[in-house]
């Protein structure tokens, strides 16, 4: 069986849980909440109205909103195997415990993907409705939101690998949840550290608050250093897919 069929397959057993209604949720309350303040942006004084708006938006989802979903995804695309010992009948088959891990985790980035996607579409539905019905001037910058939206996902990826791998370490989920939320809750605290780099918790909300300041001092760039961030991340992203991958399914097989 080829890593594409596993995927499909992984995909298919989860496609009818509550995860996509999950999804839909973080997005559309921060959409929601930044177009029922507009009229906090669009004053004669206020430039870059638009990208104050997305960024005000991307803070909550980054830190909190997109990480809290990761979480209970992680544990739903687990549960579907622990349920009535599914987990015991998957690993007798003939497939590589290995490869059943990694299939898992990319999922769980479809899904990512998924809400991210919602939340650019959401964000450009609300803002075109809105330069309809408030008589609003300012072109809303799709390619802008578009932009952002991909770096969400990318800053969200090795987060997403430490998550899949703590539910992977553990059987209950209260205990996967509960270890999660503990390590996301702080993220914006750590991300005012240096240590920020190698807490990839915060790295989503952290790339909002560079661009908040950008906007905020209304200057075309800020300095961001890549480095040692991208180093580090992939570090960590190799390291715990590893480590997931190799621990999947062995203390169901004890």
């Amino acid at each position: 069986m080829s890593f594409i069929d596993m995927v499909k397959i992984e995909f298919k057993k989860v496609k009818r849980s509550f995860i996509l209604p999950l999804i839909f949720i973080p997005p559309l309350l921060v959409v929601i909440s930044g177009v029922s303040n507009l009229s906090m942006y669009f004053t004669p004084e206020y430039k870059g109205a638009w990208a104050a708006m997305f960024v005000q938006s991307g803070l909550l989802f980054g830190y909190y909103l997109l990480p809290f979903s990761m979480v209970v995804t992680c544990v739903m695309i687990s549960g579907r195997e622990t349920k009535n010992n599914g987990i015991l009948k998957m690993l007798a088959l003939p497939i590589s415990r290995k490869k059943m891990a990694v299939a898992k985790w990319v999922v769980l980035l479809i899904f990512i993907v998924l809400e991210i996607t919602i939340f650019f579409i959401s964000f450009v539905v609300a803002g075109w409705v809105a330069t309809k019905t408030k008589g609003i001037s300012e072109t809303l910058p799709v390619l802008y939101v578009l932009k952002w939206s991909i770096y969400l996902f990318l800053s969200s990826i090795p987060a997403a690998s430490l998550m899949w791998m703590i539910t992977v370490f553990f059987e209950k989920p209260i205990i996967t949840i509960g270890l999660n939320m503990l390590l996301v809750i702080p993220a914006v605290f750590v991300a005012s550290t240096p240590a920020w780099v190698a807490y990839p918790y915060c790295y989503s909300g952290r790339l909002v608050t560079s661009e908040l300041h950008r906007v905020s001092m209304g200057v075309d760039k800020m300095p961001f250093d890549l480095f040692p961030l991208i180093p580090c991340a992939i570090a960590i992203l190799i390291l715990s897919i590893f480590i997931s991958a190799v621990s999947f399914g062995k203390k169901e097989m004890k």
